[in-house]
């Protein structure tokens, strides 16, 4: 009995054993160089022997040929299918997609998220400074002491002025300040986005506490004649940071609203579904945080002139926008 399996197998393998040696070297041709970059005839050629070869394999399973020639054919065909029917696009052609369609086009679809996020900082930035106004003490409530460095309601306007353009106090004041906020606007960002499932109020409400330090922060500098120095100061990265953290925002309620309102689908499915464009919204933030922490790194110490300041800042700002709202649009 088991000399005549063998017996079937040799028939069996001498019969069909040129075409799969033909399409094992195909096979290693398109792992090595891409099906894309193959020959038209040989790439169609792969096709055939793969149909060819899993043709071989149903017919050697019901025949129950030997273990070790269905090792072999499932093996091959397995390779055969993922050469064929595999994504071909390289990581250069996924990372370039990302940056003219799907980034962009996720944008423009979830404008109303952002736009929430925007307002929900907006909102805090207000509170914020009114309350500074009503009691310049809740400065002290939203800025620890240890970030202020003395640069508070205490502080004299030429000291907080001298921390804004004097070279040497970089390092202490706005520069520890920066150097918090950038830490502290990653952590919101991370933050805003991961618990945004959760009914989406923990986005909003980290959003609107991020709008609240920047209002007192601002409120401060504005009753000592210096909010149009700040401005400029904070406008370098601050346009672009502050961005990021909307946009990550709006990937949360993104999230959170497919939690609360699932529609016909299950929640879970609802979650995954719009977890694709909130994914991309996240790496939006991401990408502009590390812009905005080269920016505070460099262009915050080389740039003095505060016209020059609201200019970068806001036309890199500008440049952000022409990204989403001009890249990926299909041709009519």
């Amino acid at each position: 009995m088991e000399t005549a399996q063998l017996m079937r197998s040799a028939r069996f393998r001498a019969e069909r054993e040129d075409s799969w040696r033909k399409l094992e070297a195909l096979v290693e041709e398109a792992e090595r160089r891409g099906l894309h970059r193959m020959e038209f005839d040989a790439a169609k050629e792969l096709a055939a022997l793969y149909r060819q070869v899993t043709t071989s394999l149903a017919i050697a399973r019901e025949i129950s040929l030997d273990r070790a020639l269905l090792d072999y054919l499932e093996a091959l065909t397995a390779r055969a299918y993922l050469s064929v029917y595999a994504p071909q696009e390289r990581l250069g052609g996924i990372v370039g997609r990302f940056f003219t369609q799907s980034a962009p086009q996720a944008m423009r679809r979830n404008w109303a998220y952002v736009v929430a996020g925007i307002m929900a900082m907006f909102l805090g930035a207000v509170v914020g400074y009114l309350l500074y106004l009503e009691d310049p003490s809740w400065f002290y409530v939203f800025i620890p002491g240890e970030l202020a460095q003395g640069r508070g309601p205490d502080a004299s306007t030429a000291s907080l002025r001298a921390v804004i353009y004097d070279e040497h106090s970089r390092e202490g004041g706005l520069g520890a300040f920066a150097t918090y906020l950038f830490s502290h606007n990653t952590r919101i960002a991370i933050f805003v986005f991961g618990l945004g499932a959760f009914a989406c109020a923990p986005a909003a409400m980290l959003t609107f506490y991020n709008g609240i330090i920047i209002g007192a922060f601002m409120a401060l500098h504005v009753e000592r004649g210096l909010g149009y120095d700040l401005g400029g100061w904070l406008s370098v990265h601050g346009v672009t940071e502050l961005a990021a953290i909307c946009i990550a925002c709006g990937g949360g309620l993104k999230l959170g609203t497919a939690v609360l309102f699932p529609g016909d689908l299950t929640r879970a499915d609802a979650l995954r579904e719009a977890g694709r464009d909130a994914v991309k919204l996240a790496l939006v933030a991401a990408l502009m945080l590390l812009a905005a922490a080269a920016l505070e790194g460099f262009a915050r110490q080389l740039i003095q002139d505060p016209v020059i300041r609201y200019v970068v800042g806001w036309g890199i700002g500008a440049l952000w926008l022409a990204w989403f709202a001009l890249t990926g649009r299909t041709k009519t």
